[in-house]
């Protein structure tokens, strides 16, 4: 609920709750593991968010500039820390490749992620169509967003997204960041969604295009890792996608945003049906990781 003011008002209930999520997990886990081997990586989990929880609570005081520095670091902390099997000095590390991985049970994780952020999109979708008015250009604008939230999923699960399990279970170092790369990429489309349903014809602004394109773009690049964590190899119709989503944007950010929406929609369609036509007729392709 803090999030949406978190730079204005709500700052601190926002790095209050934030830090109270974070610190509260590995503590309460420190003291359920008892003696099991992992009880010290909680242990070092907890002296980290404590650590970074200075800065999203300091950072909270201050001014608006001085809070996104703080706070930016505090992320790129955490994540680092996460990368490198937050080490503490005097309490060691540890790698992923060490940890027992339940890979049914991690994939669904990571699916569960990427589909709250694609349920996100159809909301977004949803409230921009309903609060404007229903004439023509916003309707089509609203059914362009329709098809390419489809069109999203479908490329996501064909056929990466139906093996997971078996790619993470079988994979030494699962990458959790290659979805939230995806996610980045909903986020700005569904950003995209709404500025083409409120303003379909009108003269668009650079971040306009940055979200209509950039979005699918994005996407498609977590999409293409995604693909190689799986198989080993990416399919060139993603970095042809890309380039052709690129290319023509000094044209379009002097075209209405529809035309960049519907442009991204016809290079994602293409997207899954090179997908679909290089599995039809053959036998399912298994998980074949490269790490």
């Amino acid at each position: 609920m803090a999030i949406p003011r978190a730079f204005t008002e709500a700052g601190m209930v926002f790095a209050v709750a934030y830090v109270t999520a974070q610190v509260s997990r590995p503590a309460i886990l420190l003291l359920a593991l008892g003696r099991h081997q992992f009880r010290r990586l909680k242990l070092r989990m907890l002296v980290t968010f404590s650590a970074t929880g200075v800065l999203w609570i300091t950072g909270a005081l201050l001014p608006t500039g001085t809070r996104v520095g703080l706070w930016a670091s505090a992320l790129a902390l955490e994540y680092l820390a996460a990368r490198a099997g937050w080490p503490v000095p005097g309490l060691g590390g540890s790698t992923i490749s060490r940890w027992d991985i339940a890979g049914e049970h991690l994939a669904e994780r990571y699916q569960q992620f990427f589909l709250v952020a694609l349920g996100e999109t159809i909301l977004v979708i949803g409230l921009a169509y309903s609060t404007g008015s229903y004439d023509p250009a916003p309707t089509a604008a609203f059914a362009v967003a329709v098809v390419t939230s489809v069109l999203l999923w479908r490329i996501y699960v064909q056929r990466a997204g139906l093996i997971l399990a078996e790619a993470v279970t079988r994979s030494r170092r699962p990458a959790a960041d290659t979805h939230l790369v995806m996610v980045v990429g909903l986020v700005a489309t569904a950003i995209g969604y709404e500025l083409t349903i409120s303003h379909p014809l009108r003269h668009p602004e650079t971040a306009w295009v940055a979200m209509i394109i950039g979005g699918p773009v994005v996407f498609l690049a977590g999409r293409a890792r995604f693909e190689y964590e799986v198989f080993g190899r990416v399919p060139p119709s993603r970095w042809v996608a890309v380039g052709v989503l690129l290319v023509p944007v000094p044209w379009l950010v002097h075209a209405p945003p529809l035309i960049s929406a519907t442009l991204a929609a016809v290079v994602l369609g293409g997207v899954a049906v090179a997908d679909a036509r290089r599995s039809r007729g053959k036998p399912p392709e298994g998980a074949a990781p490269p790490m």
